[in-house]
């Protein structure tokens, strides 16, 4: 009884209309984000159009009653007005299994808090509520660490915690940068330079004294050309990529850190690591990825809250939120069809 929508990639014009469902979303505190970048709003937009009923809540208004997961959570209109964009109801508490979707939009850090709130989320899509993406799957796809189940797609990379086994590595590669495995944004991520007098003094801060692992992977010198995002959606990728272009003075492309965004077509390369990553991705339950590339090389998997969303949807006038909208109906069809 349900009906599976579906929309032109490019106008996202529905041709069969779906049933109303009941959408939550977890994400950080709403009055904080910028409608023009934030890839979670676009994501709030499209059920409002779709007449969902649309159902907000931040992190720390979940809880476990026994074997149930809750929520306090409120209804939110949201508005593509830079002025004004939300509007939120009456607070109420009721079971997560009362959602039919729920879109999990909480950024990292990815601390003990968080794969605590993935635990919460299992208890809910045992109980019949579909989580994108799906709990077991953020815990299970580190957005640094995953790339180990690719190394034909990436370039030289270690993970480690000695100090030691990391400057080995610069010594072996040359360039090299050196990231932490739980941040986002381009927070913490240093070059090392093999005969830079402060490489010890980098690796004692970022393993917090050999005590944190983190990860190294050879410079690829292509990043002047642009760190890549490219959205992956129930195993398809969106056909244009954001290039990420560095800041002056700055050899990291994350627009948090000054980088500029710059749509790309995808290459022959990006499309063969997409054909690797995807299916896999997809398998696992994850509906809505971003896949970090620079060259030629997959350097991340970001499956906790992907951005890039507005920026493609302006440049090249598609609806990426209306897609993975329509993978959600066909996944909750499959479901009822089991």
């Amino acid at each position: 009884w349900r009906q599976t929508t579906r929309r032109s990639f490019v106008s996202g014009q529905s041709e069969t209309p779906a049933r109303p469902l009941r959408t939550g979303v977890i994400m950080d505190p709403i009055s904080g984000i910028n409608i023009r970048k934030d890839s979670t709003f676009a994501m709030m937009l499209e059920p409002q159009r779709r007449g969902h009923e649309l159902l907000y809540m931040e992190p720390s208004d979940l809880w476990v009653d026994g074997s149930e997961a809750r929520a306090s959570w409120r209804p939110v209109t949201v508005e593509d007005n830079p002025e004004r964009w939300y509007e939120l109801g009456e607070r109420e508490e009721r079971p997560l299994a009362d959602l039919d979707v729920l879109l999990m939009r909480r950024d990292p850090p990815f601390d003990m808090d968080y794969i605590y709130l993935t635990y919460a989320l299992e208890l809910a899509e045992i109980a019949g509520t579909l989580v994108v993406n799906r709990p077991q799957s953020l815990r299970d796809a580190n957005e640094k660490f995953y790339i180990t189940q690719f190394p034909q797609c990436c370039t030289p990379f270690a993970i480690a915690r000695q100090a030691k086994r990391l400057m080995a590595f610069a010594e072996q590669h040359g360039k090299c940068v050196v990231k932490p495995l739980d941040g986002m944004g381009g927070e913490s991520i240093f070059q090392l330079n093999p005969g830079d007098p402060n490489v010890k003094v980098i690796l004692e801060a970022i393993t917090k004294n050999d005590t944190e692992l983190v990860m190294v992977q050879s410079y690829i010198p292509e990043i002047t050309e642009g760190d890549k995002r490219i959205l992956v959606i129930d195993g398809e990728p969106v056909p244009y990529a954001l290039a990420r272009l560095p800041g002056k003075g700055d050899f990291r492309g994350n627009l948090a850190k000054g980088g500029r965004g710059e749509g790309v077509a995808l290459s022959g390369r990006d499309r063969w690591i997409c054909d690797q990553v995807a299916p896999v991705l997809r398998s696992k339950g994850i509906l809505f990825a971003g896949l970090d590339v620079i060259g030629d090389w997959l350097t991340e998997i970001n499956v906790t809250s992907p951005t890039g969303v507005r920026e493609l949807d302006a440049a090249y006038d598609l609806n990426i939120a209306g897609r993975l909208f329509d993978a959600i109906d066909r996944r909750l069809a499959e479901d009822e069809n089991a």
